[in-house]
C-alpha cells in the first residue's frame, strides 16, 4: 500500500470532508489546488510557463463568490466550488496519468491543451451562476437542464479577455463532455486530441463527484434539491404524460447504486473509453478515485439492505 493511499485512509477516519481522495488537498481552497495543478504540470511539463493557471484560478474563485462582474456568486450546493476544485485537481491528474503513458507515442495531450482541459474543468459549471438582472430565474440551480450550454457561452465570452480567443471555439464543444445536452459521440470535434481531452475532462466531472466521501449526503441533502427547481425530477413527453423520475431525495438515494454502476459501464467505460484508469497511472499504482467509488456504493447497498427510509433520511450517510 503506498504513501498517498494511507493518506486517504487516515483523511477518511479523520472525517476530513473537505480533502481530496488522497487526503492531502483541501479542495474548498482554491490556491491550494492551483498550487498542486502546478506542480503536477511542472512536473510533466518542465519549464514551460503556466502562469495562465494563477489567472484561471483567481477568476474561477471571484466568480463563484460573487466578485466577477456582472454575475451572482455561486447559489447551487451540489455544484459548489468544493465540486469544481474536485474534478479540475482530478483533472489534472487524468491528464498527467495519460501523458505519463504516452509521452513517447506522440498521443499526448500536450501542455497547451492540457491548460486548456483547466479551463475546462474550472468553468465547466459556471452555466449554473446567475447573470446580474435575470429576473427570470431566481436561482441557479434552475438552468440545470442548460447550464453546460451557459457554460459554452461563458467560455466564448471568458477566453478572449485572459488572450486566448483561440482556445474558444473549442473549448465551447469540448465543455459538452461534462453534460447530457448532447452525447459524447455527436460533439462535433474532428481533432481526436481534443476529443480525448473533453473525455478526460467529462470522466474527471464523473470520478470525483462519486468518489467525494460526502457524495451520498449531498445527493440526498442538495442534489435532489437542486433537480426539483431545474424540473428534473418529474418529465413530461411530448404527449404530456409524466414520468415520476424521483419522488423524494429517499428514492434518489434508492436508484443511485445503478446509477453508479451504469456511469461506470457505460458513460466512463464505453462512452470515454475506460480513461478513468489514468488516474492509477497518476498515483503509482492505486486509483483512488475508483476505491472510493465503490466504499460509497458499498455503504450505500448496506442501507439500502435494511429497507429502512427513515435510516436514509436521518443517516450522515458521509464515510467517516
Amino acid at each position: 500500500m503506498n504513501s498517498v493511499h494511507n493518506h486517504s485512509v487516515a483523511a477518511q477516519q479523520n472525517g476530513s470532508l473537505h480533502l481530496d481522495v488522497s487526503g492531502m488537498i483541501d479542495v474548498t481552497n482554491p490556491d491550494a489546488v492551483c498550487r498542486e495543478v502546478q506542480k503536477i504540470f511542472q512536473h510533466r511539463y518542465p519549464a514551460v510557463d503556466l502562469s495562465i493557471l494563477v489567472c484561471l484560478f483567481n477568476d474561477f474563485a471571484r466568480l463563484y463568490r460573487g466578485e466577477f462582474p456582472g454575475y451572482h456568486g455561486c447559489e447551487t450546493p451540489y455544484h459548489d466550488i468544493q465540486h469544481v476544485l474536485d474534478v479540475t485537481l482530478a483533472a489534472a491528474r487524468l491528464i498527467d496519468g495519460y501523458d505519463a503513458s504516452n509521452n513517447s507515442s506522440g498521443l499526448s495531450i500536450g501542455v497547451d491543451l492540457a491548460q486548456l482541459g483547466i479551463a475546462l474543468a474550472l468553468f465547466h459549471d459556471a452555466g449554473y451562476i446567475r447573470k446580474k438582472g435575470d429576473v427570470k430565474h431566481l436561482h441557479g440551480a434552475e438552468y440545470t437542464r442548460t447550464h453546460v450550454s451557459r457554460s459554452a457561452r461563458f467560455l466564448q465570452t471568458y477566453l478572449p479577455t485572459i488572450g486566448r480567443a483561440d482556445w474558444a471555439p473549442i473549448a465551447a464543444k469540448l465543455v459538452h463532455f461534462t453534460g447530457y445536452e448532447i452525447p459524447p459521440e455527436a460533439i462535433a470535434v474532428k481533432d481526436p486530441q481534443q476529443r480525448l481531452l473533453g473525455a478526460l475532462i467529462g470522466t474527471a466531472d464523473v470520478i470525483a463527484q462519486m468518489a467525494d466521501r460526502a457524495y451520498l449526503r449531498k445527493c440526498r441533502d442538495y442534489l435532489y434539491q437542486e433537480f426539483e427547481m431545474g424540473g428534473m425530477t418529474r418529465l413530461l413527453d411530448r404527449w404530456g404524460s409524466e414520468t415520476v423520475v424521483y419522488a423524494s431525495a429517499e428514492h434518489l438515494l434508492e436508484k443511485t447504486p445503478d446509477f453508479i454502476r451504469h456511469a461506470i459501464d457505460e458513460r466512463l467505460g464505453k462512452q470515454f473509453g475506460g480513461l478513468y484508469h489514468c488516474a492509477a497511472r497518476h498515483f503509482g499504482g492505486d486509483n483512488l478515485y475508483l476505491d472510493a467509488i465503490a466504499r460509497n456504493r458499498q455503504h450505500l447497498e448496506k442501507l439500502l439492505a435494511k429497507k429502512n427510509r427513515e435510516l436514509l433520511r436521518n443517516e450522515s450517510l458521509h464515510l467517516l
